[in-house]
């Protein structure tokens, strides 16, 4: 599937939604109607992958125990040790959460 790049009239109407939004115009369910077909595929938010040592980091940061961490990205306790022993790499949801508490902390899922 190959997506072109908006047309110069697209990106000035997304330009115009992103300021209303902003200002309070417009709320957030009206702007989540914008979809990706008016983005294309280079305005999709990409997890950056993290390494064992980043997940053991955070785990340990926030006081849970892999057991505990598991819990909470609804994996298993030996996936996690796998993500932090690095003989695993974290995929889908699982990088997508572990992006989240990297950069809002654990709070941001409780």
């Amino acid at each position: 599937m190959t997506t072109k790049k908006p047309s110069r009239l697209t990106q000035e109407l997304l330009e115009m939604a992103a300021g209303q939004r902003r200002l309070g115009i417009m709320d957030e369910a009206m702007h989540r109607k914008i979809t990706v077909r008016h983005l294309g595929s280079d305005a999709l938010p990409m997890a950056e992958p993290i390494t064992g040592d980043e997940v053991k980091a955070m785990r340990e940061q926030a006081h849970l125990s892999q057991a505990a961490l598991a819990k909470y990205l609804n994996l298993t306790t030996g996936y996690v040790s796998q993500l932090e022993r690095g003989t695993k790499q974290a995929k889908g949801a699982a990088l997508v959460l572990l992006n989240v508490i990297r950069r809002k902390g654990i709070e941001a899922l409780l």
